[in-house]
């Protein structure tokens, strides 16, 4: 892999807004360079929590919002991602895992009908703050039965 394709030169051209760094990749760099890579590392940065915060919420204003409306065009998304930096020098970058699905999909289920309009979020933040007691109480108050609250929950 090329020394310029390495996150941390990557990242260092982000935090320095090098406008010119896609233009100075060869054809082949390219064609591995992605700026996924780049938008998802460049929101989350160490340091200061108020600095954090600044690189996270310009992030999704400016790069977020229609990355991928524009993937034929990595030239403009890298452009985008340049706007981000502050430009108080670099700063150590790390890639965030995405959180991990509710692993109770019959409990997410009931949930999801009970309330139509809370999104997965609202779902897995329930199961996680209710035991399944509460909620099992909750169907025997809807008029569940014993057996069915066993076998759908």
């Amino acid at each position: 892999m090329s020394d310029k394709l390495s996150i941390a030169s990557e990242m260092r051209a982000f935090d320095t807004k090098d406008r010119d760094f896609y233009d100075n990749l060869n054809d082949e760099e390219r064609k591995k360079f992605s700026t996924y890579l780049i938008m998802k590392y460049g929101a989350n940065v160490e340091g200061i929590v108020d600095l954090q915060e600044y690189y996270l919420l310009a992030h999704n204003q400016r790069v977020n919002e229609n990355f991928f409306d524009l993937g034929r065009h990595p030239k403009l998304q890298w452009l985008l991602c340049t706007t981000v930096s502050p430009g108080m020098g670099t700063h150590r970058h790390f890639w965030l895992k995405p959180k991990k699905k509710v692993s109770n999909a019959k409990l997410a289920q009931f949930l999801q009908e009970q309330f139509p309009l809370a999104n997965e979020d609202e779902i897995e933040l329930m199961i996680k703050l209710n035991p399944k007691t509460d909620i099992a109480d909750m169907a025997r108050s809807l008029g569940w039965d014993e057996r069915r609250i066993k076998d759908e929950l």
